[in-house]
């Protein structure tokens, strides 16, 4: 069954316009999900709205939204009042400028959505739109109403159609400095940038997101199966956690001779024609980060002192 559209309205460039719908881009829709019973008689239990002070629960009918304008004073707000306030950006996409994408910082990028036209009519339209930003390779910035919400977003040409990502608004964007302004700019020596550098290039890959596997659901799934045949839960054998490098010479030099000890595919063949999807994901650690995490539990003394990172 075809995905619902999140939103439907007018995509609009000066005077050109069409008809179009977006479409949620990513699936949130869960294989593993747990419903809240009681414990007691095993049936299933649903939340209730209950009045704060008479501790009496509330009927669907009663409820209302309020904006607090005082100490427990409330303006009362019906649902069709709300869905009465429209402004141009509920219903149409007015492409305001266009702009590099590359100078949009990726922190900004909240969800994406697919665009494409809701009737035949628009088509013609849509596609002049999407082709001429296309040859521009130039990325539009508009504004949208979604979920009660009016959003800033990026659209721009992606496969037959147009890709729409709201953008997080500036105030809502810690900046950089908040976080790494203690970060103190190091020294660091230039044959380990190098030792670290070929370990990139040992380890470089096509991008294949069709390998990505969630563990923990896989390690839940187990745990469902397992109690539903009766048997106990498998134990989980808690992996080691790395521990800080104690020596960053030795812990570079152990991971690359790893990397070079069992030649991938990725080192067999240019990361430009293999698939990820191809590479085996190994279930034991490499050698390499064995190495040097053993290196780190024990120091050992090195032939060659080097200073700490």
């Amino acid at each position: 069954m075809a995905p619902r559209p999140a939103w439907k309205g007018y995509l609009k460039l000066s005077l050109v316009s069409c008809a179009v719908e977006l479409t949620g881009a990513t699936d949130h829709s869960e294989k593993v999900s747990f419903r809240i019973l009681n414990r007691k008689t095993g049936n299933t239990v649903r939340r209730q709205y209950i009045d704060s002070v008479t501790g009496k629960p509330v009927a669907d009918e009663d409820e209302v939204k309020g904006y607090e304008i005082g100490d427990d004073e409330y303006l009362l707000v019906e649902e069709d009042e709300i869905d009465a306030v429209q402004i141009e950006s509920s219903h149409t996409l007015a492409i305001e400028h266009f702009v590099d994408r590359n100078d949009i910082p990726q922190i900004y990028f909240d969800m994406p959505y697919y665009v494409t036209p809701s009737d035949n009519a628009s088509e013609e339209a849509f596609a002049v739109i999407r082709e001429a930003m296309s040859r521009q390779d130039k990325a539009g910035i508009a504004r949208i109403v979604l979920y009660r919400r009016e959003r800033p977003v990026m659209i721009e040409p992606f496969d037959k159609g147009l890709l729409l990502t709201t953008l997080r608004y500036d105030k809502t964007v810690r900046k950089p400095d908040e976080v790494f302004a203690d970060l103190a700019k190091a020294k660091l020596d230039r044959e380990l940038i190098e030792l670290a550098t070929h370990i990139i290039d040992k380890k470089q890959a096509a991008f294949d997101p069709s390998h990505f596997e969630d563990g923990y659901e896989a390690a839940l799934l187990e745990l469902i199966q397992a109690k539903q045949k009766g048997k106990k839960p498998p134990v989980v054998q808690a992996t080691e956690r790395p521990a800080n490098v104690v020596n960053l010479f030795d812990a570079l030099k152990q991971s690359l001779a790893g990397d070079s000890g069992a030649e991938s595919p990725a080192a067999k063949h240019p990361a430009s024609k293999i698939p990820a999807s191809k590479i085996p994901a190994s279930k034991a650690p490499p050698a390499g980060k064995a190495a040097a995490q053993k290196s780190a539990a024990k120091p050992r003394k090195a032939a060659k002192t080097r200073k700490r990172a």
